[in-house]
């Protein structure tokens, strides 16, 4: 696997008020589920220091195309697409590629 290909997805989720523990029980799977993906690296969730109400995933796949196969999955699907996004305020998603 060359590094040049690697690609690290920053999502920035804000979650409805009184949202947070319905969405953390879909992420917890969404985690497990892409952690067996062939072309996924790491899946991290993390909340912010500065607003409870946020989530921040740190996710790496091996390639672009790792990322559409992620996005094709039945859990990105039903649960990110379906059960997460209507529960959330604002949806940001940054998409890098290591230089070193």
């Amino acid at each position: 696997m060359e590094k040049n290909n690697i690609i690290h997805l920053l999502a920035t989720w804000e979650v409805q008020e009184g949202q947070m523990a319905r969405v953390l029980g879909f992420l917890r799977t969404v985690k497990s589920e892409s952690l067996k993906e062939s072309g996924n690296l790491f899946y991290t969730i993390q909340r912010s220091n500065s607003n409870s109400n946020t989530l921040i995933l740190f996710e790496g796949y091996k390639s672009a195309k790792a990322i559409e196969e992620h996005r094709n999955t039945t859990h990105f699907k039903e649960l990110v697409l379906g059960s997460i996004v209507p529960l959330l305020s604002n949806r940001e998603i940054v998409l890098a590629t290591p230089i070193e």
